[in-house]
Parts: structure tokens; C-alpha cells; sequence
């Protein structure tokens, strides 16, 4: 069975999806509401595959002092994840620990392959909307034969990285990131195999290359992220002239 470290902060304005509220019609608010949909159905896709849920959270420690609230990171995110999950207390809830994100999803990873002997674990960023249950299923199949396994996005992205064996992830999440870590996969030996690209929404950009997949799966009757779907369909957001707008 595949742990999945779904990496997450607590949805508040500012901290989640900064450059998103820069660079598209939406506020700081409107941001954080669509973060926590984003992160809401990427536990509900972990919960119904068959993989193991870990919610590896941001402390209230290391976040920024302007968004330390009365309420604590882990029970605003176990709060989430309730509005989505048939049961949260079989969720895993885990602080996070390092410096940066690199060294946090690097700690977890290592933790989990070397003092809990987990058979694969994969870390995601949770702002993949059309991240499923079958993908999560089938990069776990796809680890049975290669000891990392990546999910590309746009801009040199990833929205999955999974393995069975620990590399290195210093300064790994970034520019080029996608590269990055299959250079640090093939520096220990690793085969390294990819999913199909996703766009991972951290951008206006991102949000505009989304919307026309997500409205016309909606048309098809196709499966949707029902969580990121009612925020989008609640607001209106189209793309017109390749611009996002918000009808009505």
C-alpha cells in the first residue's frame, strides 16, 4: 500500500495560493476558499483509492506570524478534511519538520520508507483538483516496478512524486522541478516513471488552463472534483477571450 503525504497548510488568506489572488480575478479569500476545495477533494481521492491517507500539515510554529490564528494549523485542517471524508478519524494527521518544503516533504518521505517500512510513499501539494482515485491507483501500480514515480505539471511542476526508496530532496521543489527530482532519482540508481500531466493550480495561468477541462467534463457528464467544481460553479468562473471572468 502507497502512503500519500498530502502536504498542506491551513487555509487562510495570504498564506495559500498568494500568487493565485495576484494574478487572477479572485481575492485573497476567494483563494483560500478554493484551496481548501482543492485540498478537500484530494484526500476524499486518496481516501476512496486504495492507498493510505497522511495529512502532513504546517505547524503553527512554522508558519508566519500574521497567520498564526486562536485556532491551531492541525485542527483547522482535520476540520477540512472532515467535510470531505466519510470518516476523518481514520485520516492520519502528522506535523510537518524542516526548514523549507523540500526538506519537509524529504523528512516525511525518509521517515516513513526507513522507521515505518512503508512499501511506497508518494507527496503531493493537494492543488491538483483532477487528481483521482485511479490516478493514485495507478501510480501505485507503477511502483511496484520503478522506485520513483512523478507526476509532471505545467512550468516544470510536479503534482505526484512517489518512491520506494529515499533521495535526496534538498532544494528539490522549485525551478525545474520536475527535472530536479528525476536528476536526484537517477543520481541513487532509481527508474523513474511519469503519469500524465496535470495542471497543478498555483496561478491565474494554472486556473485558466483548468477551467475549460473542468466545464467541459461537466458538459460530458464526466467525473469532476465535486468540491473544486461547486467553487468554481458557485462563482462563475469562465475563461472568455482567454481571460478568466465571472459570469453573472
Amino acid at each position: 500500500m502507497t502512503v500519500v503525504v498530502v502536504l498542506a497548510d491551513p487555509p487562510r488568506p495570504g498564506l495559500v495560493l498568494p500568487e493565485l489572488a495576484e494574478t487572477s480575478p479572485l481575492t485573497a479569500e476567494d483563494a483560500a476558499e478554493l484551496y481548501a476545495a482543492l485540498v478537500r477533494d484530494t484526500v476524499l481521492a486518496v481516501e476512496r483509492s486504495g492507498g493510505e491517507l497522511l495529512v502532513n500539515f504546517r505547524p503553527d510554529d512554522l508558519l508566519p506570524d500574521e497567520h498564526v490564528t486562536d485556532t491551531s494549523s492541525e485542527a483547522e485542517l482535520r476540520s477540512l478534511a472532515a467535510g470531505a471524508l466519510a470518516d476523518v478519524t481514520e485520516a492520519r494527521f502528522e506535523p510537518q519538520v524542516g526548514s523549507d518544503v523540500s526538506a519537509r516533504a524529504g523528512n516525511t518521505v525518509a521517515h516513513l520508507l526507513r522507521e515505518e517500512g512503508a512499501q511506497s510513499v508518494a507527496v503531493v501539494r493537494g492543488t491538483a483538483p483532477l487528481f483521482t482515485r485511479t490516478v493514485v491507483d495507478s501510480a501505485a501500480m507503477k511502483l511496484r516496478t520503478n522506485q520513483t514515480v512523478l507526476g509532471p505539471s505545467t512550468r516544470g511542476r510536479t503534482f505526484f512524486a512517489g518512491y520506494t526508496e529515499p533521495v535526496d530532496f534538498a532544494d528539490s521543489f522549485g525551478d525545474a522541478e520536475l527535472e530536479t527530482l528525476t536528476d536526484r532519482a537517477r543520481d541513487v540508481g532509481h527508474d523513474v516513471e511519469y503519469l500524465p500531466m496535470q495542471v497543478a493550480v498555483e496561478t491565474g495561468a494554472d486556473l485558466r488552463d483548468l477551467l475549460p477541462v473542468l466545464w467541459s467534463r461537466i458538459a460530458a457528464e464526466r467525473i469532476v472534483p465535486e468540491h473544486t467544481a461547486s467553487f468554481v460553479h458557485d462563482r462563475g468562473l469562465r475563461v472568455r477571450d482567454g481571460e478568466i471572468v465571472i459570469d453573472g
